[in-house]
């Protein structure tokens, strides 16, 4: 007889046990994981079953020497070469107005929260609307971000031993896989993923979800669902 194996979501840590199920949702002891219904979703944090890994699996990867390489130096021992400087639109202008206020009123800085309000307000009416952007598109966005953009960050902020964006680089990747799941999920079911169920987003670390019955805490940052808001509109 085969061997029963666990199964663990990457996205919240969610483990499937195929030896015990889930009998409250109907799926009996001894369900193997290629048995799960091909739209079966966590279902703690809503993640697609690719977004799963064996556990056997990752305990192999933890195993492994993951001691990131030396940062890029620049001329001079110890000295990082200059990024690239880019214009930021309005829409990025307002967004990060945005987020600096959300920071400022967490530290009770309300009369600088307001400023950085009215800041993103004005950049965002100045943003010029774009047109509707493909989800094969918005995809390998994400997907780029995943195999480069996460991997450099990381390896530039271990050099550095910046622990704050560490830790922060942990929350936004686990967020972007989960970006990753749903546009895989759109990709398959087209509108019909949301009709009649919600979509809401964490306001502390932008953790998106797809569904009804919101999770008691946000499985990235842990956060309470009173921190959640329902987007609305397309």
């Amino acid at each position: 007889m085969c061997k029963l194996s666990k199964y663990v979501c990457s996205i919240c840590g969610y483990v499937y046990d195929e030896e015990k199920g889930i009998p409250e949702a109907n799926i009996a002891p001894g369900t193997r994981w290629e048995d799960l219904p091909d739209n079966w979703v966590c279902p703690l944090c809503g993640a697609a079953k690719e977004m799963f890994v064996k556990k056997e699996e990752e305990d192999a990867e933890a195993s492994i020497d993951t001691t990131p390489e030396p940062a890029p130096q620049g001329k001079e021992d110890g000295e990082y070469s200059s990024p690239s400087v880019k214009e930021l639109s309005y829409g990025e202008l307002s967004v990060i107005c945005s987020n600096l206020a959300r920071g400022c009123e967490k530290q009770y800085l309300s009369e600088e929260s307001e400023l950085f309000s009215r800041l993103a307000k004005y950049f965002k009416d100045k943003d010029v609307p774009i047109e509707e952007t493909a989800a094969n598109k918005l995809m390998e966005l994400v997907e780029k971000d995943l195999s480069q953009g996460y991997p450099n960050a990381n390896r530039v902020s271990s050099g550095q031993e910046d622990r704050g964006a560490l830790r922060a680089l942990v929350w936004s990747e686990k967020v972007s896989r989960m970006l990753q799941s749903i546009l895989s999920r759109y990709n398959k079911e087209g509108d019909a993923l949301f009709a009649n169920t919600g979509v809401y987003i964490c306001t502390i670390c932008g953790f998106v979800f797809v569904g009804d019955q919101l999770p008691d805490i946000c499985p990235v940052c842990k956060v309470t669902n009173r921190k959640f808001e329902k987007v609305a509109g397309r």
